[in-house]
């Protein structure tokens, strides 16, 4: 016997950006219901930016520690590993989403616990429950690592970021397939973990997305920590011992890898196909929902997709955005849309770290763009000295010649990822070179790289 349940609102997905829009609009007075198949919070909040940043966080502060004189004298001892892991796993919470439950309740939104599919406009089953939406249903079931068709991967039961974040010990050695930022960042744990890592890139550089002197500069830093970086490397079959367990990777160009296992970090995959879509007339597909700037999808002015599944952006904050603007939408402000402001703020948390936003130079003058790039060091300041000698790195900025405005900005160094607000606000903004100019940066403080950058334009 089905339960039926009418609600004003029904969200697919309890992620970052399902989480967003449900309390957004509970806040509100909407009566939502939102549905989850495995935890509240998602992917970034158990298996995915949270935990890797805990693992890779020891090792940071550690370096910090030895680079500053007096901090480095009371150092006797090693990373402890299994309090390192220990850390992990409480700020996942053990893998518990009852903390998250709360937060839902105090804003009056439903939790429905199974796996939800569309079976008709503003008609979503989840088992034997049939959820009614008055206004509008919206997904945001986000996306989940691929394996890539390399013959045998699948097999050999490797590991992906999930089984990674979730790990109880640290292999002896890894091999890392993918050299993107999960990859990178995985490698970079691991290895100061203990780890004997290998990491394998099939392109000739690091981070696809980034400017190069970035993907070099990481590049160095996984060396340093002891990865075996090796780019250009397309790996051609996988197989594991039955015996020993352990996996071989074998390539054309560079030969075979072999560790006690494998991680896979190249990818991620929609899960549109399992939403029932077609019960709509929307036809499935293994791919993201096209949604307009609104949100919502072509023909269907109650059906909204946000985050991950519409493809625009697979970052936690961008989903984040649209689902607030998806809420207020459904609120009738129609003005809540998305706005172009050119490639979005991301972040890759190894050491070195490596902050951008808006255009790379290569992507400006793809754009058609008349840019002209200015790079200075990202210790040149006096702030900087304070984190200890040897943090390097290069900050770069990206400017529109014609309009006299920044439209991107990279910074590679130690703990830059705070720095990036104020680059995102100067893009986002469009601020003019010259009012940056009066915007002066205290002393001493690392936020002179911007007085650093203003004077190697020319101003």
């Amino acid at each position: 016997m089905s339960e039926v349940r009418e609600v004003d609102v029904v969200v697919l997905g309890a992620g970052p950006a399902g989480e967003v829009i449900a309390g957004r609009l509970g806040s509100r007075d909407v009566e939502v219901a939102i549905v989850e198949d495995r935890l509240v919070g998602g992917e970034c909040s158990f298996w995915a930016c949270m935990p890797s940043k805990a693992l890779l966080r020891p090792a940071q502060a550690l370096a910090e520690a030895r680079r500053v004189p007096g901090a480095r004298e009371a150092i006797t001892g090693r990373l402890d590993v299994g309090a390192a892991l220990e850390r992990r796993t409480e700020v996942v919470r053990g893998w518990d989403d009852s903390h998250q439950l709360p937060w839902l309740e105090e804003r009056g939104v439903m939790l429905v616990r199974g796996h939800g599919h569309l079976a008709g406009k503003l008609v979503v089953h989840v088992g034997d429950v049939i959820l009614r939406a008055r206004r509008a249903v919206v997904v945001a079931v986000g996306t989940a690592p691929a394996i890539p068709p390399i013959d045998g991967l699948a097999d050999v039961d490797p590991w992906t970021n999930r089984d990674a974040s979730q790990t109880r010990e640290v292999p002896e050695s890894l091999v890392v397939i993918g050299g993107g930022p999960v990859g990178s960042e995985l490698a970079q744990a691991f290895a100061t973990l203990g780890a004997r890592v290998t990491l394998l890139e099939r392109e000739d550089h690091l981070l696809g997305r980034d400017e190069p002197f970035a993907a070099d500069l990481v590049a160095e830093g996984l060396k340093q920590a002891g990865v075996d970086v090796r780019c250009a490397v397309v790996a051609e079959r996988v197989s594991r011992d039955r015996s020993s367990g352990r996996v071989t990777v074998e390539t054309a160009s560079h030969g075979s890898f072999e560790a006690a296992e494998i991680l896979v970090a190249s990818g991620r995959r929609h899960l549109t196909e399992e939403l029932g879509l077609e019960s709509v007339g929307v036809e499935p597909h293994a791919g993201p929902v096209e949604v307009g700037e609104d949100l919502r999808v072509v023909g269907h002015d109650w059906l909204y997709v946000v985050g991950d599944a519409n493809g625009r952006s697979l970052l936690t904050h961008e989903g984040k955005h649209q689902a607030r603007l998806a809420a207020d939408q459904i609120v009738g402000d129609d003005g809540a849309r998305l706005r172009d402001t050119g490639p979005p703020p991301r972040v890759t948390f190894t050491e070195p770290q490596v902050a951008a936003v808006g255009h790379t130079e290569a992507s400006a003058r793809e754009a058609g763009l008349h840019v002209r790039v200015v790079e200075v060091s990202s210790d040149g300041t006096a702030g900087a000295s304070f984190h200890g000698k040897g943090t390097g790195g290069t900050s770069r900025l990206v400017i529109d010649e014609d309009r006299r405005v920044v439209v991107g900005a990279t910074f590679v160094g130690v703990d830059v990822a705070e720095w990036l607000h104020a680059a995102t606000i100067a893009v986002v903004g469009q601020v003019p070179l010259d009012d940056l100019w009066h915007a002066i940066p205290a002393f001493p403080t690392r936020s002179e790289v911007w007085l650093n950058l203003l004077m190697a334009y020319g101003l």
